[in-house]
């Protein structure tokens, strides 16, 4: 009876030292696993602000709350028991479902790229005789709450499928961790930075008012001149951080081009940074080569769709 309670102590030793041990990983794993999604962080704290501009100041807060309960939502009861679900059932398709999200990627980063050299002409191009939809402030508002948790869904989509990625060989445990706190951090994180982007403005001209000292007025003053170059310089770096990391999430999935980047790499061992810029240019190249091609596949799609319901009618 004492040595098979002892036994089972030493058993319940092992299993804590285990888990211990696992629990120790998981601030390692969070680290890496934010490193690898940062080009999708960027992009989608780049991409949120849009969704509040031209509504009601006072509701702007209110708006990204609204989708930052639905993002963190999204990933902690939907996207992150699905990952570890298909992880289990189905492991062989987190590779292609990844290189999936990386296409995507790469087509919504040069959509974005033709948009900035090609503009699309305003709504002067509209038939005189087309009717206009009148909507709402309050029916506008969720419009825009509801493109943004659709954009930020995919998104989301994306920085599970890459977290679950980085923790697939780890104990299960660790991957429920590693998964929670890559979804709380992240989340918080974003929309945290995105109220502050979005209200910057509000206290640049605040700050700017005759009742403060000069010295805070020209501050103020210089945060309200500042903020729309930044918020353009925001979207370009997201639109840069999508092909970049679109492509790379592709190239791994593809023995020869992971072989590609690798070797890449390891000829500029010695100078970190140009070894980071050269791969960080050459998935942004190829980023934009991918989008164009799949760019091209849904515009011929849509002509032999409609040629076809053409002849149908």
């Amino acid at each position: 009876m004492a040595s098979g309670l002892l036994a089972l102590l030493d058993d319940i030793s092992a299993l804590v030292k285990v888990s211990a041990a696992s629990l120790d990983d998981v601030p390692t794993q969070v680290a890496k696993t934010t490193g690898k999604v940062s080009g999708i962080v960027i992009d989608d704290t780049a991409v949120t602000p849009k969704y509040v501009v031209g509504l009601d100041p006072s509701r702007e807060l209110s708006i990204i709350f609204q989708i930052a309960k639905k993002s963190m939502l999204n990933k902690v009861l939907f996207l992150s028991p699905a990952a570890l679900l298909l992880g289990f059932f189905a492991p062989w398709a987190i590779q292609p479902i990844l290189m999936l999200g990386g296409a995507y990627l790469c087509f919504e980063g040069y959509e974005k790229v033709h948009s900035i050299f090609s503009p699309h002409p305003d709504d002067a191009e509209h038939g005189a005789g087309e009717e206009v939809k009148v909507i709402t402030p309050a029916e506008l508002e969720k419009e825009r709450v509801a493109g943004a948790i659709r954009t930020d869904l995919i998104l989301s989509s994306e920085i599970v499928a890459i977290t679950y990625g980085t923790v697939a060989d780890r104990p299960l445990p660790t991957q429920i961790a590693v998964m929670l706190a890559v979804a709380v951090f992240i989340t918080v994180a974003v929309y945290g930075f995105v109220g502050l982007i979005v209200k910057a403005d509000d206290f640049g001209v605040y700050l700017a008012k005759e009742k403060h000292h000069p010295a805070s007025q020209k501050i103020g003053r210089g945060i309200v001149t500042f903020m729309p170059k930044f918020l353009k310089v925001l979207g370009y770096v997201g639109t840069a951080a999508m092909l970049w990391v679109g492509a790379e999430i592709i190239a791994h999935g593809i023995p020869y081009t992971a072989h590609l980047l690798h070797d890449l790499e390891h000829a500029l061992a010695s100078m970190p940074f140009l070894s980071w810029l050269a791969k960080a240019v050459a998935c942004g190249i190829g980023g934009l080569v991918v989008g164009f091609i799949i760019e091209k596949v849904i515009t011929l799609g849509r002509k032999l769709f409609k040629g076809s319901a053409g002849k149908t009618a």
